[in-house]
């Protein structure tokens, strides 16, 4: 095998959740840019219709299923119809989402725990119902953030714990299903990339961000993370397991 075809996803079926919008459309994309035929998550169903049609016409199969991942029936509903459909799962992505920017003294209890029951909770039982059926060989990919290792100067207590317990997760799932199960567990942490949460900030954060902790002197794309995953995720990275990649831009040395 030759170092670009390790790179490839051929007969491989991944899960991305979160596929709806931003990253995830980007990751779904990528996958399936390899070879992987991509089955879909997120609480939105309607919006899934786009990403399934992208990936078609790359000349993939996609398969769309509603799914709240702070449910654990829910991940488990997600994985069991991925295997009847295709008889196997040999990627997830756990990329769903949510983010908020509240000082401490103010978050409420609703606030703090429905970011860390789609942002960790989700991530885990996900992972869980995935392990139960993947076959050795087989990757998950933990979107975490640059927020579980350092701060950028908003009020982000649940997100940050939230993605910090994400880089945890993974490096302890790592340890227990690589020797025994064969599967590989992995993060990325993005820096500062367009998305849904990014649309939230106040005007002029992300510019004065980008000029004061980015070494690069800009923000990232899509695609640049995307490639990232697809590293991760194939038998390019088959000898990386329990690992935090910053995609950054050099964040987390300033």
């Amino acid at each position: 095998m030759t170092v670009m075809e390790r790179f490839s996803l051929s007969g491989r079926v991944a899960i991305v959740t979160g596929g709806s919008s931003g990253l995830g459309v980007a990751f779904a994309k990528a996958l399936a840019e390899a070879g992987a035929d991509v089955v879909l998550g997120a609480r939105r169903a309607d919006r899934l219709a786009d990403t399934q049609k992208m990936i078609e016409g790359l000349g993939r199969r996609a398969l769309p299923v509603a799914t709240d991942v702070a449910r654990p029936d829910e991940c488990r509903k997600l994985v069991d119809t991925a295997m009847a459909e295709f008889g196997r799962v040999d990627v997830l992505v756990n990329n769903a989402g949510i983010g908020t920017a509240i000082p401490a003294t103010r978050e409420t209890v609703e606030e703090f725990s429905q970011v860390i029951d789609v942002n960790l909770n989700g991530c885990y039982w996900m992972a869980q119902a995935c392990g139960r059926v993947m076959e050795p060989g087989s990757s998950i990919v933990n979107i975490a953030s640059i927020l579980g290792i350092t701060t950028a100067g908003l009020p982000q207590a649940a997100y940050a714990a939230s993605k910090a317990g994400l880089i945890g997760l993974t490096r302890d799932l790592a340890q227990q299903w690589g020797g025994r199960k064969g599967i590989r567990v992995n993060a990325l942490a993005p820096g500062f990339f367009e998305s849904e949460m990014t649309e939230q900030y106040l005007p002029g954060y992300m510019e004065t961000i980008v000029e004061r902790r980015v070494c690069l002197g800009r923000k990232g794309n899509r695609e640049e993370l995307a490639a990232a995953l697809v590293f991760l995720a194939s038998p390019a990275g088959a000898y990386v397991t329990g690992q935090t990649l910053a995609v950054d831009g050099g964040v987390t040395i300033t």
